[in-house]
């Protein structure tokens, strides 16, 4: 004898008569469940986020809250808000009765900046080699080829996104909550002033080979080779940045190695 299924199971299955699957969820990059996960403010504070360090807002340039807010079709108190986490992490300054602009790094205040890094990465090398498990290290593996096929195809944003991900994951394997949210501030601010150095693609291919001697040392787990490979590579980065200031030609915001 077939039994009657209890509300409970009922609500689980089918709705009645309208054939929708209860047991169903939007897809996590669904707008639903972005807007679930995260705030609107805080959706906002992304995309801002992504146009200034895709370039595509100019270090200097003011950010109109009224021709922001209609551009994205929101509301200006959101975006105020947005504004405000932006400040936080160093990528916009506000200023009283003249408004918000992108934050330009200057060269002094770059150096600062990388020198302050290079000692975070070299704590953070030793802290990873310890704590790395061999799933993580396939994982920083995988960004280097990441970056090394985005160099091959021209594609900077691509190679940026990868070189970002794999720093911030070896801050991540360091265990350290407070290092994580000071490391990404000084990342984000040094982007504002190197973008345009990632544009000579002759000067990458040594700085994956130097992404790839972390990982080795990450992955055999020597804490001061890790350290010490870290800090080298972020004052090697530096001298790069130098060179291009004052050798090269600018890249742009294009998008494309030259």
């Amino acid at each position: 004898m077939l039994k009657t299924p209890s509300p409970r199971a009922a609500s689980r299955g089918r709705a009645t008569g309208a054939g929708i699957d209860a047991t169903r969820r939007v897809a996590p990059d669904h707008p639903i469940a972005l807007l679930q996960a995260h705030s609107l403010p805080g959706l906002l504070q992304r995309e801002v986020e992504r146009m200034i360090l895709a370039g595509d807002l100019a270090a200097g340039a003011q950010l109109r809250e009224a021709e922001l807010a209609s551009m994205l079709g929101v509301s200006r108190g959101p975006l105020r808000e947005a504004f405000r986490a932006l400040e936080e992490a160093g990528l916009v300054r506000l200023e009283k009765n003249r408004g918000v602009f992108v934050r330009r790094i200057g060269a002094d205040e770059a150096d600062q900046i990388f020198e302050l890094r290079a000692v975070l990465d070299q704590y953070a090398g030793r802290r990873a080699a310890q704590n790395a498990a061999p799933a993580d290290v396939a994982e920083l593996r995988a960004l280097v080829d990441r970056m090394e096929r985005a160099v091959a195809g021209g594609d900077v944003d691509a190679y940026l996104d990868a070189n970002v991900a794999f720093h911030d994951r070896i801050v991540q394997l360091a265990g350290n909550p407070k290092l994580t949210l000071l490391y990404r501030r000084l990342v984000n601010e040094l982007h504002l002033h190197r973008r345009a150095s990632l544009g000579q693609a002759g000067r990458l291919p040594v700085s994956i080979r130097e992404h790839r001697a972390i990982v080795a040392s990450i992955a055999s787990g020597r804490a001061e080779a890790a350290g010490r490979a870290l800090y080298d590579h972020a004052m090697a980065s530096r001298d790069r940045v130098h060179r291009v200031r004052d050798d090269a030609p600018r890249a742009g915001g294009t998008g494309r190695f030259r």
